[in-house]
């Protein structure tokens, strides 16, 4: 998914990578760091626990900073959490007009045994690109700018 956000790529990497900007962006899923820095912005290695409701239940997803290429890229994996596998891959390219093309790449599969990859195709990735348009959106629209 791809997303234009008005500000240079060093300012949107640092807002992606900042947990309270992030449980801020999630705000209507009661999202919350509950593990790790609460504020300010991650580094590699740094693992942060967040706390949510989707699908009407609270998950715990626990994710490590294991790939980081200031200003131009950063990956966070799950350590712990609801899936059999998470990875999300953040780059941030240069608009030419001072801005930022903010492109995330997410390779995840679902706990659900047998039927899990009929789940995460016919449900579970929709639900997932409206949750990561959502903080896209987010960032776009100048939240964490000030």
């Amino acid at each position: 998914m791809t997303t234009s956000v008005p500000a240079p790529p060093a300012q949107v990497f640092a807002a992606a990578l900042d947990a309270g900007a992030h449980s801020r962006s999630m705000a209507r899923h009661g999202e919350r760091v509950v593990g790790g820095p609460a504020d300010g912005v991650l580094r590699p290695g740094d693992e942060v626990t967040f706390e949510a409701r989707h699908f009407g239940l609270r998950w715990r997803l626990t994710a490590r900073i294991t790939g980081y290429d200031e200003p131009r890229s950063f990956v966070d994996e799950q350590v712990r959490g609801p899936f059999r596998t998470w990875r999300h891959e953040h780059r941030f390219e240069d608009d030419g007009a001072g801005g930022t093309v903010m492109v995330d790449d997410i390779e995840f599969r679902s706990p659900v045994p047998g039927l899990g990859r009929l789940v995460d195709r016919l449900f579970l990735r929709a639900y997932m690109e409206r949750v990561i348009r959502s903080r896209g959106a987010y960032l776009r629209d100048g939240h964490p700018f000030g």
